[in-house]
């Protein structure tokens, strides 16, 4: 099968941490590398963002990524690249008019409006993945939101015309369904991890004597950095390990820690809070494995590829009750539940987590073994090779009750 994916602002390429690079890149990188294991071959089609990119960059055994020229050669962020689609989907036209795929999977509403203009002339079949939604955005942070105007209303155009959308959680089939998409074409696929190279075994990173509690994601408000460092004034003698973010030497300049080191600073804890900036993927599952607790509460989340990794870790992980954090950690067995924005009750988990020295290694024991049955790279793409091939063979029965031929 020849699968095409589009994301046009998030290039597996890309390392994860900065404000537009996270989770969906790696969902991407992991999912078209499984696929091409299958004996696929999928090119990812991304916007060209620097003028040394070439056209073409292997990937993966299997993968490719294709650098599309639309709009300006330069990082733009992705809530400003709506006016750049349209080249974008003719850019795509061009390309499937002599080399069509069998299926196009898009990853992002702007991708899905991408893909959809790019086959207005033929008969190929799109799957959508949202990976975020710009209603819950909008319920979640309404004063901050940078979202174009628009994005509501083509979210839901691009849902209801994708031959399929992939949900990641059901959390967010229930909101698409708000969207008014047919929950017949709405497919729960959860994201998957490396277990591979996220595993309890393993070198973990050096460490002081204080117990670590670990973030890791882009440092953005949402994620609710704020509510650890609130937290942390109720857990004595604990150190906050914060990874993500821009890099190491640009720490000082970056708006974002400046103003959680002030917050730091203001609640007696500064001492205790490290920013070690971004990481980098080889080095992830040792810091990973160094941490006592991994912590995660957003406001809201449409997934939370950190906590996989973590779970698969065997770390314990205690996160907010949201979003794609529901599916995943199951309270009191493969984690705990919080509940956003309350310092206290993040406190009290945490200090429960360290003062027992039988439910952290229970708790961690269950998420790994949860991430094996469910969660594996080889797993997520069976079930998403399952979409596609439902979509095709719709296609293909379509085209036989008109009479017509495939090419």
């Amino acid at each position: 099968m020849r699968i095409d994916m589009i994301s046009e602002h998030a290039s597996p390429l890309a390392p994860p941490g900065g404000i537009d690079a996270g989770g969906q890149n790696v969902h991407i990188g992991g999912l078209a590398t499984a696929l091409a294991l299958r004996g696929h071959e999928v090119t990812v089609h991304t916007r060209r963002d620097d003028v040394a990119l070439p056209d073409s960059v292997p990937y993966a055994p299997g993968v490719t990524v294709e650098h599309v020229r639309a709009g300006p050669a330069r990082v733009v962020g992705k809530d400003q690249l709506l006016p750049y689609m349209a080249e974008f989907a003719e850019q795509l036209a061009r390309r499937w008019a002599s080399t069509p795929p069998d299926v196009i999977h898009a990853h992002f509403w702007m991708s899905g409006l991408a893909a959809l203009g790019g086959v207005r002339d033929q008969d190929i079949p799109v799957v959508q993945t949202f990976h975020a939604l710009g209603s819950v955005k909008r319920a979640h942070q309404p004063d901050t939101d940078t979202s174009p105007p628009e994005r509501q209303r083509f979210e839901a155009q691009v849902g209801r015309d994708a031959a399929a959308v992939i949900a990641t959680s059901t959390d967010e089939a229930r909101e698409l369904a708000a969207y008014g998409i047919p929950p017949g074409s709405v497919h729960v696929v959860p994201c998957g991890v490396d277990t591979g190279r996220f595993r309890p075994a393993g070198p973990a990173a050096e460490r002081g004597d204080r117990p670590r509690v670990l973030t890791i994601g882009r440092l953005v408000p949402r994620k609710g950095l704020d509510t650890v460092i609130e937290a942390l004034c109720h857990v004595p003698d604990v150190e906050l390990v914060v990874a993500g973010g821009p890099p190491r030497a640009d720490l000082d300049r970056d708006p974002e820690v400046l103003r959680l080191r002030r917050l730091a600073q203001a609640r007696g804890v500064a001492s205790r809070v490290l920013f070690t900036g971004r990481i980098t993927r080889e080095k992830l599952p040792a810091l990973i494995r160094s941490a006592d607790v991994v912590v995660s509460v957003p406001w809201y989340e449409p997934f939370g590829i950190a906590v996989l990794e973590a779970m698969a870790c065997g770390v314990p992980v205690v996160v907010s009750a949201v979003g794609g954090h529901l599916d995943t950690v199951v309270d009191g067995v493969t984690g705990l539940h919080v509940p956003p924005h309350v310092p206290g009750a993040l406190a009290g988990r945490l200090r429960r987590v360290l003062a027992d020295p039988r439910l952290g290694p229970s708790l961690g024991a269950a998420a790994a073994a949860r991430v094996r049955e469910r969660h594996t790279w080889s797993r997520v793409a069976a079930e998403t090779e399952a979409v596609y091939r439902q979509v095709i063979d719709g296609r293909t029965d379509e085209m036989a009750m008109a009479g017509g031929t495939l090419t």
